[in-house]
């Protein structure tokens, strides 16, 4: 009898799990994303809300996402998360710049920045993507350049690509969201008329220190190269110049704080 009874219980424990078998699932699939003490939710954290008025068209490639400008022939942005595991891989630069196969209609092409007095600013350093070779041949597409002048990108952009490699290894992730600053009157390169903006932003979030911080920079683009914390800036501030939503999946108070003020004493510049 008490065997019986024993049973009876598993059958109707088993007929519970059973019943009630999606909502656990629900339950642990919404708590798997979630990070830090804040309890930060880390899917698409990088990614910023909708653009207005500009044309847009979301890529997720292997190690960053853009939003492509088929206008300009440049992204608007692009978004990606670097950890301290990234940092560790061994993949070799490839140097062959392609046109992005998911990109539409016309794209730039090496002989636009021919002798035009620019470089191929990568937006997403090829630096960052040593970690997978997909992510190192897609950091090559044409979506992922800019021109930029080459005081800037071998300057002060490549100095600041090195430093947020610094604070991912201190901080364990850094979510990064950069881009060019245009305006109509801009200038053109190249046959296929790419855009040159007159300027760069560069927006970084660490989200799982004991206190999430957050750091912007503003870039003329011209060939300058000045102490790096001479460009830095709130996020808020690059809201305000580009119409942008940077981290909006971030609760609000605390994107509030991150956003609306900088403490440079908070990050490394050493």
């Amino acid at each position: 009898m008490k065997c019986l009874t024993i049973v009876a219980w598993v059958i109707f424990v088993l007929i519970l799990l059973y019943c009630f078998r999606e909502p656990i699932k629900s339950f642990f699939s919404v708590s798997k994303g979630v990070r830090g003490k804040y309890n930060i939710e880390s899917a698409n954290l990088e990614i910023p809300g909708p653009l207005k008025n500009r044309q847009e068209q979301h890529i997720r490639h292997t190690g960053y996402t853009v939003s492509y400008n088929e206008q300009w022939k440049i992204p608007n942005w692009v978004a990606y998360e670097l950890t301290r595991d990234e940092l560790g891989g061994d993949v070799k630069r490839t140097n062959k710049f392609m046109v992005d196969p998911m990109t539409g209609g016309v794209s730039a092409t090496n002989p636009d920045y021919l002798h035009s007095g620019f470089d191929k600013g990568h937006m997403a350093p090829a630096g960052d993507m040593k970690w997978s070779k997909k992510a190192m041949k897609e950091s090559f597409y044409f979506s992922n350049m800019c021109p930029q002048r080459p005081g800037l990108n071998r300057g002060a952009w490549k100095v600041l690509e090195e430093k947020i490699r610094d604070w991912a290894v201190q901080d364990s992730a850094i979510y990064i969201v950069c881009g060019p600053l245009v305006k109509a009157s801009d200038s053109t390169i190249g046959k296929n008329k790419v855009k040159v903006p007159h300027g760069f932003f560069k927006v970084v979030l660490s989200p799982y220190t004991s206190i999430p911080k957050g750091i912007a920079f503003i870039f003329e683009n011209k060939n300058e190269d000045k102490k790096l914390t001479s460009y830095v800036v709130s996020i808020d501030s690059v809201e305000s110049l580009t119409g942008m939503d940077f981290f909006p999946t971030l609760p609000d108070e605390l994107e509030d704080n991150i956003e609306s003020t900088v403490q440079i004493s908070d990050w490394n510049f050493k």
